[in-house]
């Protein structure tokens, strides 16, 4: 009888666990997100949705920028999860690639702009911790994680357009 009421309280008890996980993200970072949302969406509208294009044009034209500049300022600016909004602004061919970049940012940003991540900055606190220990300074370890990560974006970019690339090619050819 125990056995089976343990079950029973086990089995409500995950779907009260998940009930508080909703209610903090109905409570957190959901409305967050709405407001960033239509923060930006508004600063987009006040500047001009063409002179942001024109800029994003500019800063994606080349593969270097593409990869590093435009993923950097989509994750300083936005954060993390927001920053993958960015993508609206290229080609469909170019979009994988882009979320692939900065999603591999939105770690190695953490050290300099905590901001950007904060979510994830135990990642970060982790290491430093071991470096502070070793009564070691964390600006050198700050700024190789921001050059690392953008060394990792760039090739990770460049690697996924070339998939994506492929991939669509292999598409077309078999829908012809």
């Amino acid at each position: 009888m125990d056995f089976l009421i343990s079950i029973a309280e086990g089995f409500i008890g995950m779907f009260e666990e998940g009930g508080e996980t909703f209610m903090g993200l109905v409570t957190g970072i959901i409305p967050m997100l709405v407001v960033l949302i239509t923060a930006v969406n508004a600063l987009i509208k006040f500047i001009g949705e063409d002179r942001v294009n024109s800029f994003a044009q500019k800063c994606t034209k080349y593969f270097v920028l593409r990869y590093t500049v435009f993923p950097f300022l989509a994750v300083f600016f936005l954060t993390n999860p927001m920053c993958y909004t960015f993508g609206r602004f290229l080609p469909e061919r170019q979009k994988p690639a882009f979320y692939d970049s900065a999603v591999s940012f939105v770690h190695p940003i953490t050290g300099l702009f905590p901001h950007a991540n904060p979510a994830e900055l135990f990642v970060y606190m982790g290491v430093a911790a071991g470096i502070t220990e070793l009564g070691l300074s964390l600006g050198p370890l700050a700024l190789r994680f921001l050059l690392v990560g953008i060394v990792v974006m760039l090739i990770r970019g460049v690697v996924t357009e070339m998939i994506t690339a492929r991939m669509l090619k292999n598409k077309q050819d078999s829908a012809a």
